[in-house]
């Protein structure tokens, strides 16, 4: 098991099937354990679950111990909706009350599974809960539905979180919650203390906003109960390798949540299918960098300088002196 004070990393699971023929020669099934026994030798020590699809082979007590024989702990785990296509109308929002209540109670399900494996974290991305045309749906019937389920969700054990990831869109053109304002507004109405934001790069970028100002804003309203890094272009979810194209961006996020006090786990969702690299590779170099931005991030958070420059709005005096750090 990982100490307390050791930085807890985690990635997308899924990613670690890529190549299995190779990695796996003979074998037909993939199974949850092998991918974390895969993830493992990346050097990750934390692991976010999927459910229900995470658990088609695996049973919840054996992935207990899979992840301790693999010196891995339980981040938390997400649901993951679109594995069932009854729910392309939507999971919260489909206009078929049977499918709400489908969704709901596969929900609970999960938050279980995440109890009986010690856990404490349920992230909810919710990409089917949108539209595409105008027209096509009853946007405050929806919205009530959505606040109603999140609202049950949270009542179903207090003593777990729920995390609301937020994306502008994907698969559907528009999501109902696509950026930190509209998220934060649910779950006001929620009114739930078991709620919060997981916030990931890609999507935020995405979203047209600034990690760190998206960050400082969750803090205010809200809590940050999970991080998703990775880069992108922003114009979709390109689910890129950390810093790859904002390493300032990256760095003053860090710097926010070491102000904000965040010590979750650092959960890498990254996309190395797209391009067929080795997720392991991958992994590793996510790793190593954030070592590095984490570094230089502690070292800006007391930098007086620093401080006394964003005090006065010295663009350039602040540009000095992080790209001094960054660029040594």
């Amino acid at each position: 098991m990982t100490e307390k004070n050791t930085p807890r990393f985690a990635a997308r699971l899924n990613a670690f099937k890529i190549g299995a023929g190779a990695y796996w020669p003979g074998k037909n099934t993939i199974t949850t354990a092998d991918l974390l026994a895969r993830a493992a030798t990346a050097g990750l020590n934390a692991a976010d679950l999927n459910y229900p699809d995470h658990f088609e082979q695996d049973r919840p007590g054996d992935l207990v111990r899979v992840l301790d024989d693999n010196g891995m702990v339980l981040n938390g785990m997400a649901m993951r909706y679109y594995t069932d296509p009854g729910y392309k109308l939507g999971a919260f929002t489909h206009p078929d009350a049977t499918i709400r209540r489908a969704a709901i109670d596969e929900t609970k399900r999960g938050l279980d599974v995440l109890a009986e494996m010690g856990g404490n974290l349920m992230t909810l991305w919710m990409g089917q809960d949108g539209f595409d045309y105008s027209f096509q749906m009853d946007y405050a019937r929806a919205w009530a539905h959505t606040i109603e389920a999140m609202a049950e969700v949270a009542d179903h054990n207090p003593a777990l979180d729920i995390a609301l990831e937020y994306k502008p869109n994907e698969p559907r053109a528009f999501a109902l919650m696509p950026d930190a304002a509209t998220t934060l507004l649910a779950i006001k109405e929620v009114g739930r203390p078991n709620t919060g934001v997981t916030l990931d790069f890609a999507h935020v970028l995405y979203a047209d906003e600034m990690p760190a100002f998206a960050a400082a804003l969750v803090a205010r309203h809200s809590r940050i109960l999970g991080v998703h890094l990775n880069d992108g272009y922003g114009k979709w979810d390109n689910g890129l390798m950390v810093g790859a194209v904002h390493p300032i961006q990256t760095v003053e996020l860090l710097v926010e949540l070491t102000r904000i006090g965040y010590d979750g786990a650092l959960y890498f969702d990254t996309f190395p299918d797209h391009s067929g690299l080795d997720p392991v590779e991958e992994a590793r170099t996510n790793i190593e960098v954030v070592t590095r931005l984490r570094s230089i991030a502690d070292g800006l958070v007391a930098n007086a300088d620093l401080t006394a420059a964003i005090a006065r709005q010295d663009a350039p005096m602040a540009m000095r002196i992080v790209q001094g750090a960054m660029l040594r």
